[in-house]
């Protein structure tokens, strides 16, 4: 019997970046490096339709052959895989943890009465902010605890920081590209300062996957696209420190309803670069205001350049920002991230 089992989206035949994936993924790994590969075993949910349909195959699999089952599970495996799974654990007894992938969950159960009853039920639910826990919690939750979203990335050595030194501010977007994102926020607001000078003062980087549903709305975006602008593809996940260090700033306009803590923001701190990010979600609690990046209203391109121009304004503090940066992505390592989890695994 193997001591964890993992039960979430790996899609291990697919190159997939989104949260969900690139969380599971990340979980699955710091187990592998506690605990040992024999000791733990993982269930793909990638499939849709076919995986709903092998559902009672997948959780018997996790029962039977394993003393802990940590889930990840999007909104369909929450309305199905997680309702089996904590019925049939009556029988089993298995100690049943949920890390959640986002900030979705509060709002998702507010008229599930049902679902309540039952995830009230597991061992601990892991959320990845304290507002999060909050809002659970006056929902009359008492097995929820923090667990912030973290990532297995090199922390650029504070020696090697590239300090903003003059024009033009190199800035990046580095999310899954859609319009929720805040990309077209980004490319008005930097378009917006460009028109002010007879220079380039600001260029922006877009990375990320685009979104296949938005894929005709980003194309028609590109062909509006001035020099200063340029999408750059997608980044392999051993290589966003190399690429993002060479930016003055993050840019993360986001306004997309299902943001929890997001990755992006580990990111750009391993690689020594402050956030300017909206005031969305739980973005504020991430980014610690005039110490690690700005935060600015949701929509506002009149504010989202202030921001921009507050890094020329005072070159100093911003860089003094980078280091700030650079420390705060050491909490973020998922041996430290995910301690409390690995304790209760042990007990």
């Amino acid at each position: 019997m193997k001591k964890i089992c993992i039960i979430g989206c790996f899609a291990d035949s697919l190159d997939l970046l989104n949260g969900q994936t690139v969380k599971t993924k990340i979980v699955y790994k710091e187990m592998t490096n506690t605990f040992s590969q024999n000791e733990v075993m993982k269930i793909d949910t990638y499939g849709g339709f076919k995986t709903l349909v092998k559902s009672p195959i997948i959780v018997l699999n996790a029962l039977i052959n394993s003393q802990n089952i940590i889930i990840l599970p999007a909104e369909n495996g929450l309305r199905i895989i997680a309702p089996l799974l904590i019925c049939l654990n009556k029988f089993f007894n298995k100690n049943i943890y949920y890390d959640v992938i986002g900030g979705w969950l509060p709002d998702f159960l507010k008229d599930r009465n049902w679902l309540n009853v039952l995830l009230k039920q597991l061992k601990c639910i892991f959320v990845e902010t304290y507002s999060m826990k909050e809002r659970l919690v006056n929902m009359g939750y008492d097995n929820v605890e923090v667990i912030p979203n973290c990532k297995d990335l090199d922390i650029l050595d504070v020696k090697s920081i590239k300090y903003t030194i003059s024009n033009p501010i190199r800035l990046c977007t580095f999310s899954r590209v859609m319009k929720e994102k805040g990309i077209e926020e980004a490319i008005h607001a930097v378009n917006e300062i460009n028109s002010k000078y007879d220079y380039v003062y600001a260029e922006l980087d877009i990375y990320g996957q685009i979104e296949k549903s938005q894929m005709e709305w980003f194309e028609n975006l590109q062909t509006m696209f001035p020099k200063y602008i340029r999408y750059k593809g997608m980044v392999p996940f051993n290589q966003s420190t190399k690429v993002l260090k060479e930016y003055d700033a993050l840019l993360f306009p986001t306004y997309y309803e299902g943001e929890g803590f997001a990755g992006t923001i580990i990111d750009a701190y391993a690689a020594g670069v402050p956030v300017i990010a909206s005031d969305w979600k739980y973005n504020e609690e991430i980014i610690k205001q005039g110490i690690t990046g700005e935060i600015f209203k949701t929509h506002s391109i009149s504010e989202l350049k202030s921001a921009i121009d507050l890094i020329c304004k005072d070159l100093k503090k911003w860089n003094f920002m980078k280091v700030n940066c650079i420390n705060e992505a050491k909490e973020y390592l998922p041996t430290n991230a995910m301690k409390q989890l690995i304790d209760l695994l042990n007990e």
